[in-house]
């Protein structure tokens, strides 16, 4: 006679239905004419619940605890759920890193995530002693996915229709331009403001790099119209590396008479490692997806990128610091907006770089720009060689 009671145990446990048929203890004796024994058991099995469901109004005190074993979440069982739910929703981060990344990025957030629940179902079960997979277990993983579906999917609707975030390729897709250290070009959405495109930049005062880079950044700015209320008193942290950079503080920098829209989070409260913050889903997607996870960042257009890396080396800039020259701030300054001497050396190349890609988003060339704000003949050369590339 079968013990059924033996019989949810093992189910309960992972056991598949050939292992149970062959179990002693569960007393299966199949006619000689079944060729499937572990099939016949579960049909068995199945139509022995559904007698007992209809005979015996109350489980026995054996049977609901065999019951209630099958449907506990076991940390066996809950990592079957979570590997699947983090899983989809790393991948569908990664590919979309705005919407969907934009909660908890797919790097490092959910990587890291989806390698801890990983291990801990690897170390589930190898300590596991019954078999290991059922159709229990199938269901949580399929149950995962949906959740993983659904959260991720909830995520990328409430970001894009909700508050207008772009959707953003991952940054792996994204061709790098040779010689400049940017990325982009073609496969990125357009950022615009009032009919313009957006000249983005994510910095803060303390860092040395964020200061060095802000010179090329002003220079290129102050070719495309008028930039009043930058600050070029200010110096990088002392305490951090190359201490005391000189540099332009574009906090509070507005531009006029621009066909560039110029935006800016720059951190200005002096505590080292303090990053800015992000004002718009524009800005928090761009810095997210591309910036990688370090400062400066700068977008243009929404279509050319520098992240992950400085534009401009704050050791070039090492005669300036202001324990060197007291004057630093004021001599590059006069270099760079003169176009002569060694700062404007260290500026240039990125300086034209970025008017190239500003003349590209404008939709005039750099013959056509030079006409209208003075630049002399250096410039334009050497802005319509990099305009070419793009």
């Amino acid at each position: 006679m079968v013990d059924w009671d033996r019989v949810s145990e093992l189910r309960a446990n992972g056991v598949d239905w050939d292992a149970i048929a062959k179990d002693e203890k569960v007393g299966y004796r199949p006619d000689s004419n079944v060729s499937d024994p572990g099939r016949a058991l579960r049909a068995l099995y199945h139509r022995e619940r559904a007698r007992q469901a209809r005979q015996a109004p109350a489980p026995t005190p054996r049977k609901k605890a065999v019951a209630d074993r099958e449907n506990k979440w076991t940390l066996l069982r809950v990592g079957y759920l979570l590997v699947p739910t983090v899983g989809v929703w790393f991948l569908l981060a990664f590919v979309a890193p705005s919407p969907v990344g934009l909660l908890v990025p797919a790097i490092p957030y959910l990587a890291l995530a989806l390698a801890v629940v990983a291990g801990l179902l690897i170390y589930t079960v190898w300590r596991t002693r019954t078999r290991r997979w059922s159709t229990l277990f199938r269901n949580t993983v399929i149950v995962g996915v949906v959740v993983g579906l659904i959260f991720a999917g909830l995520v990328g609707i409430v970001g894009s229709l909700v508050y207008g975030c772009p959707y953003l390729p991952p940054s792996s897709s994204v061709g790098s331009i040779d010689g400049s250290g940017w990325h982009g070009g073609g496969n990125l959405p357009t950022w615009e403001s009032g009919g313009k495109p957006v000249f983005y930049f994510f910095g803060a005062t303390w860092c040395p790099y964020c200061s060095a880079s802000s010179w090329a950044i002003w220079k290129a700015l102050v070719e495309f119209g008028h930039l009043s209320g930058a600050v070029f008193t200010n110096y990088s942290s002392l305490t951090d590396v190359y201490a005391g950079t000189p540099e332009v503080d574009l906090a509070n920098a507005q531009l006029t008479d621009s066909p560039i829209a110029f935006q800016i989070n720059e951190y200005t409260g002096g505590v080292d490692g303090t990053p800015p913050t992000t004002s718009t889903c524009f800005q928090l997607a761009y810095v997210t997806a591309y910036s990688g996870g370090s400062i400066p960042f700068v977008v243009i257009g929404g279509q050319y990128v520098h992240g992950g890396s400085t534009l401009i080396d704050p050791s070039l800039l090492g005669n300036y610091t202001e324990s060197k020259n007291p004057g630093g701030d004021a001599a590059v300054k006069d270099s760079v907006k003169g176009e002569f001497g060694v700062p404007w050396g260290v500026v240039q190349d990125q300086a034209w770089w970025m008017m190239a890609m500003l003349a590209k988003e404008c939709g005039q060339t750099p013959a056509q720009l030079a006409g209208t704000y003075s630049w002399n003949s250096t410039t334009v050369n050497n802005v319509t060689t990099d305009y070419s590339q793009l």
